[in-house]
């Protein structure tokens, strides 16, 4: 559940703890009236837990049930007869080679939310003797990892909330490295609170501003952050950024945040923060528009990244380059026809003032490049409609020339349950101006990859990936280990990316 804060200190409690996580402790049972056992296929209930009257209850409520267990099948035995407990409920886990961190994730999520309903305030769970591709704790360790993230919500403009929380307490094999797992999948937790915080806070709130004021939170982790205002990115000559935010009360805001945990080339992190996106003079329509108070998802996930490698004290050197302006209408908007200079030095004519998350990256991901010279640059944005119209929101599409990158972004989305699909770089010839060096949005082409197309001007010599998530940055209905509203998609991808590879 997520905090009750005020209005005046949004971005200071956005910061603060996840006060009422889920809790687990993996010292053994504790003697709740719920338990929990898991099940692989072709596994018995261990003989030695219940007694024979209680078997024999299961094993009816089992073939009642047709319980085969199959992944993420259950079956409940309400008072058994000859236990101190008052529910037993049986996991199915699937095959033992699918026991992987992703399923238990996706698993712990689920059932984490079938006990919130059944309103279980403390869960004993047997995960002693299961094994599978990975080891037991970190089974364990990615099943409560799953349930917390399943049990952020965000729920602050409500009068009344409950506190749903569940304390858990594990049997597992080796209680101190499951300890440890989970510890470590805990600092990532972090991260992701606070990227679905920034993208489900209302855009009133969550200005650019607002924004730059949570990042500054970071700086008690040891985490150095600047914040560049409208006249210093003219004076930079980043044209792009602060033509998209003119048009906005507050202007833009170039928003940097580096954890130096090496000394090692930075690996920087570039992302879209368009606070609110109107769409400009070219107005959005339709119900869509309530939605875009989550275009700032991209800038969210890469703080939230670099939160969750300074709280695992990784040693690794990653700076957040982040965007941030709300692309609005007003006399001072820039008006499609309009061009503008960006701090790369090429022009580009403006021909839709709603494809304005190209025109932010560009400047931050030139200052990406001029101020850090990293080693690889990733931008993560919700770039295009495109993009949904080509994979859906069950995937992000991610695009590169370079292979490798290619291959270790996917690996690593397969493990934290946020897949990416490539898609092709090209068409550029299709974003050819009459009056400038390029225009922002493609005259015929593949919408995401045109896109793509623009990013790629200003990567230079960099090894880079651009990560379109566009449909992924908002649940309407909570499944697995993610609940309604922001998702914070990117934010393990890039943690399990960056601590396994890098």
């Amino acid at each position: 559940m997520s905090r009750i804060f005020s209005l005046n200190a949004v971005a200071a409690t956005l910061l603060s703890a996840h006060v009422y996580a889920a809790d687990f402790h993996f010292t053994g049972l504790s003697g709740a009236k719920t338990l929990v056992v898991v099940q692989t296929k072709g596994q018995d209930l261990p003989s030695g837990q219940f007694s024979a009257a209680t078997q024999a209850q299961l094993k009816k409520a089992a073939d009642a049930a047709q319980f085969d267990a199959s992944q993420g099948s259950t079956f409940e035995l309400l008072a058994p007869i000859d236990s101190d407990y008052d529910r037993i409920m049986v996991v199915g886990l699937g095959d033992t080679d699918e026991l992987n961190a992703a399923n238990m994730a996706k698993l712990g999520g689920n059932i984490h939310a079938k006990l919130q309903a059944h309103k279980a305030e403390v869960v004993d769970l047997s995960f002693a003797g299961i094994e599978g591709q990975i080891n037991n704790a970190q089974l364990a360790a990615q099943f409560a990892h799953g349930a917390n993230l399943r049990d952020h919500s965000f729920d602050v403009y409500k009068k009344d909330t409950e506190n749903k929380s569940v304390s858990y307490h594990f049997s597992v094999d080796d209680t101190e490295r499951t300890a440890e797992a989970y510890k470590a999948l805990a600092h990532i937790e972090k991260g992701v609170f606070l990227a679905r915080d920034l993208t489900s806070e209302v855009a009133s709130e969550m200005t650019p501003v607002e924004f730059a004021k949570a990042a500054k939170e970071l700086e008690q982790y040891g985490v150095e952050v600047t914040v560049l205002g409208p006249k210093e990115l003219k004076k930079l000559g980043m044209g792009a950024l602060e033509g998209v935010g003119r048009g906005s009360e507050h202007g833009a805001r170039l928003v940097v945040a580096h954890y130096k945990g090496s000394d090692n080339a930075p690996i920087a992190l570039v992302g879209k923060g368009i606070t609110f996106d109107s769409g400009g003079y070219s107005i959005k329509s339709g119900p869509s528009i309530a939605r875009m108070k989550s275009d700032m998802a991209g800038a969210a996930a890469v703080l939230g990244t670099v939160k969750a490698m300074a709280l695992s004290k990784a040693d690794v050197n990653v700076v957040a380059v982040m965007g941030m302006a709300a692309n609005m209408v007003s006399q001072y908007a820039i008006a499609p026809g309009d061009v503008l200079r960006t701090a790369e030095g090429l022009s580009v004519e403006v021909v839709n003032t709603d494809a304005e998350g190209r025109l932010v990256l560009s400047d931050a991901m030139w200052y990406a490049r001029e101020y850090f010279k990293p080693e690889i640059m990733v931008d993560v944005a919700t770039l295009t409609g495109s993009k949904v119209r080509a994979v859906g929101n069950r995937y992000s599409a991610i695009f590169s020339e370079d292979e490798q990158l290619v291959s270790e972004l996917t690996a690593a989305g397969k493990v934290v349950n946020e897949q990416v699909w490539r898609l092709p770089l090209g068409y550029k010839d299709m974003l050819k101006s009459d009056i400038a060096d390029l225009q922002n949005i493609g005259s015929g082409g593949p919408g995401a990859t045109t896109a793509a197309s623009f990013l790629q001007h200003f990567a230079g010599d960099t090894r880079w990936v651009h990560i379109d998530i566009a449909g992924n940055a908002l649940a309407s209905k909570a499944k697995g280990e993610v609940n309604v509203g922001g998702t914070g998609y990117g934010v393990r991808l890039l943690s399990e990316w960056i601590l396994k590879t890098k």
